[in-house]
């Protein structure tokens, strides 16, 4: 990328512009969430084959993810998320019009497609103003998703609640997003390659140093991905929770993950990474218990609550680890984000497909198993720990996103 001089008035700005990006993207998500029980019967599909229409998201982001660093090296950093952000809050509208199984999951993916290029696109320009503010952002970053998916899951909660029409209710959800995510993006870092440098590899594997680390990730990132999109359909399912409690169950976890990567950073500087992760390892345990065991509405949802709070501050913990693990940081983050991601992705499939084979009950039981892997893998954070370079915002030459 060519060496661009940025002050620290326009960093401190791109931060929260990139900040106020990763709300719109958690906003979509939690607008999608609370309404998949809608979905589903709308599309008159059961748990196996919505659970393999959600499969279709992760193959529509890994088909995706690899183009997303080469459309910012061809347009530019600001240009790349303008438009990335603008397909994704779009794509919402997608899934509520499918009347089938196989419109379904063309529209699952078509969501899955945008938003692994826009979430590639937003977390390395995140991880490029990280560096020059010599600071931890990438909690606070990730709080907003959270943020984000917390209003836009409250939002839905009341939609459901009116009985009202997930088609009209996204579509008026998508012309707002849009309009703010295109307008937070004038702010961003314009970041442009030089004229002789090459467009990112489509495709590298990723070190073993950051194997394990991934494997923290993939534990909290299922257990996420699971609960997202199976909390409504479990209380509706399971208990026979009406639509308007059933959403609120998406909310209440949603609301402890935003509150606990609000304050991750914090936290993290008190304990540290690895007894922070063990901690949530264990309230992720007892929160997914709570799930299997209750057969009351209101422990259930405080189960998806704990589990919230347990796993929220994991995966930004694990990319710094990874920036921390070898030789080249770039690679071992990229590495991580492609476990990561993954897992939220295959996860509501999977679950799906136990659910159809014998419960959801058994589904979450699995959840929790994983749930407690953050326990026992944690002091894998520790490892490669060193001082980070100083850098001074105010000299500091800016290269392109590392994607």
């Amino acid at each position: 990328m060519s060496d661009v001089v940025y002050g620290p008035g326009e960093v401190k700005r791109a931060r929260y512009a990139v900040a106020a990006v990763f709300a719109v993207h958690g906003a979509v998500t939690g607008s999608f969430a609370t309404r998949v029980p809608w979905i589903q019967d709308h599309a008159s599909v059961g748990a196996g084959q919505l659970g393999f229409a959600l499969a279709f998201t992760a193959f529509g982001a890994s088909c995706s993810m690899p183009l997303a660093g080469r459309i910012t090296h061809r347009f530019g950093s600001r240009a790349a998320l303008r438009g990335l952000i603008a397909l994704w809050t779009m794509a919402l509208i997608l899934p509520s019009l499918a009347p089938n199984l196989l419109t379904l999951c063309l529209a699952m993916f078509t969501y899955g497609a945008t938003a692994g290029m826009a979430d590639v696109a937003m977390n390395a320009l995140g991880v490029e103003i990280e560096r020059l503010l010599d600071k931890s952002i990438i909690s606070g970053l990730h709080g907003m998703w959270s943020a984000g998916a917390l209003i836009g899951s409250a939002a839905g909660t009341l939609a459901a609640h009116l009985g009202s029409d997930a088609r009209l209710h996204h579509a008026l959800a998508a012309a707002v997003l849009t309009l703010l995510g295109v307008t937070a993006c004038r702010w961003v870092l314009d970041l442009q390659p030089a004229e002789d440098e090459e467009p990112p590899p489509r495709f590298a594997l990723p070190p073993k140093s950051a194997l394990l680390i991934g494997a923290v990730g993939f534990c909290a990132v299922f257990a996420e991905g699971a609960s997202l999109d199976w909390s409504a359909v479990y209380l509706r399912d399971q208990l026979g929770s009406s639509a308007g409690l059933a959403a609120a169950s998406t909310t209440g976890f949603m609301l402890t993950m935003a509150i606990a990567r609000l304050v991750g950073d914090a936290v993290v500087n008190r304990f540290g990474a690895v007894r922070t992760v063990r901690a949530g390892g264990a309230l992720a345990v007892l929160g997914g218990l709570l799930i299997v065991v209750a057969d009351d509405a209101a422990v259930t949802m405080g189960g998806f609550a704990l589990l919230g709070l347990g796993i929220a501050v994991v995966v930004p913990l694990c990319f710094a680890a990874a920036g921390r693990s070898g030789p080249n940081p770039s690679q071992a983050i990229a590495g991580v984000a492609t476990i990561t991601y993954t897992s939220g992705l295959i996860a509501p499939s999977l679950i799906g497909t136990v659910a159809q084979a014998t419960s959801l009950v058994v589904s979450f039981g699995l959840v929790t198993v994983l749930a407690s892997g953050l326990a026992v893998l944690a002091g894998v954070l520790r490892a490669g720990d060193r001082d980070r370079p100083k850098v001074s915002p105010a000299s500091a030459a800016v290269p392109g996103p590392r994607s």
